[in-house]
């Protein structure tokens, strides 16, 4: 990849646990990918759903990601500090009439693939708490991107329903907070795994309801187990080594994860020297779309 001053890339996990290896790649793959085109790499912790993120562990996090080599430029950011944003931006959808109460529960709609729309017109039972939701049939549609790697995307969100901006409980939804905390940190470029795109409709409205830009997306293929199963929290994904030879081992394995090809005496390399490398010969064109099983590790 070209040399981008301008390229400014993150990683934003949810500190509901530490980091295990489905997390190593995606982080690993947006690292590469800002430092291949020499720009920032940023990290912002998501934590804006406190019931979901035991104490400390955003610290375990960052120093995963300092035992793994894989240091950021600027402050951390914290969502939890970002209510007056996220406010300010909804207050923004609600004036241009994008954005609307919502009474209904999960329970009552489910019988529906998605939000039938009952309170677009006005709350369907005033007595009890509201979520705000988007109205997607507004927004703009249809939304379409060139994905770095699956390649043209076309949806129109208004067949993925109307999504929430604020919860009942008063904690801000995911879409809103992702969309305004990337325009304030001037992100560039999205480089996540291929389970959130088909999250990125809905941030396309929004980008364009609040007048952002729309950053560029790379979705990293999936990381599965043996099953099939993604790799993830939900699915008790052992936490990253901590001593130092399975640091060498799993972030050689992540670059193997990205289809990288790391030549095998890398392995027994310290992270500062598998990352040298792999910035050197960081290649999108040599990821593959489908999911990648990830190997139980070496004894």
């Amino acid at each position: 990849m070209t040399a981008t001053a301008h390229y400014r890339g993150r990683f934003a996990p949810t500190p509901s646990g530490p980091l295990h290896l489905g997390s190593l790649v995606a982080a690993l793959g947006s690292y590469l990918d800002a430092r291949a085109a020499g720009g920032q790499w940023l990290v912002r912790i998501e934590d804006i759903d406190p019931p979901r993120c035991p104490e400390g562990t955003d610290s375990t996090i960052l120093r995963q990601l300092e035992a793994f080599g894989l240091t950021w430029d600027e402050d951390v950011m914290w969502q939890r500090q970002r209510h007056d944003a996220y406010q300010h931006a909804l207050e923004q959808l609600i004036d241009r009439g994008l954005a609307y109460p919502c009474s209904c529960s999960r329970k009552q709609w489910q019988a529906f693939d998605i939000y039938p729309g009952w309170c677009r017109d006005g709350v369907c039972d005033a007595s009890q708490p509201v979520a705000w939701r988007l109205r997607s049939d507004l927004a703009q549609r249809p939304v379409g991107w060139n994905d770095r790697l699956f390649g043209e995307q076309h949806f129109d969100p208004a067949d993925l329903g109307d999504v929430v901006l604020k919860r009942k409980d008063q904690l801000w939804a995911y879409q809103l907070a992702v969309v305004v905390d990337d325009a304030h940190q001037g992100i560039s470029d999205i480089v996540r795994g291929v389970d959130l795109l088909d999250n990125t409709p809905w941030q396309q409205q929004l980008q364009a309801a609040l007048q952002v830009p729309t950053p560029r997306y790379l979705h990293l293929p999936l990381v599965v187990t043996a099953g099939g199963q993604k790799l993830s929290k939900q699915n008790l994904a052992p936490a990253l080594a901590e001593e130092s030879r399975g640091i060498r081992r799993q972030l050689f394995q992540a670059l193997q994860l990205l289809d990288q090809a790391p030549p095998p005496a890398l392995v027994e390399e310290p992270p500062e020297v598998q990352l040298r490398w792999a910035i050197d010969h960081w290649s999108v064109a040599h990821l593959a779309p489908q999911p990648h099983r990830s190997a139980p590790p070496e004894p």
